[in-house]
């Protein structure tokens, strides 16, 4: 956990992933298409991602370090209007 707390603050917007997911794709085109550039891991591809929750719900979104969630979270926060500006606040986005 300790990893994945360190990776999650090293960049604005971080997502862990698994790169077979649809899920995974869906939120990692959203960030692209928006302009993000975030630093993905995908778990099933990376030595250390059985100790970072290989087996644990992706993708596992952080935005400034904090935990927002998975593909409902995101998607919610989308279409309310509210992921923009948590990204410009975060440093991920400038408009």
């Amino acid at each position: 956990m300790d990893n994945v707390t360190r990776l999650a603050s090293q960049r604005a917007v971080v997502i862990f992933s698994r790169s077979s997911c649809c899920f995974c794709y869906s939120v990692k085109s959203l960030f692209h298409e928006l302009g993000v550039n975030a630093a993905v891991h995908e778990l099933d591809e990376d030595p250390r991602g059985a100790e970072m929750g290989r087996r644990s719900p992706v993708p596992a979104v952080f935005i400034g370090g904090k935990l927002v969630g998975s593909t409902d979270k995101i998607m919610t926060l989308h279409l309310g209007g509210n992921l923009v500006p948590q990204l410009m606040a975060a440093g991920a986005l400038w408009l």
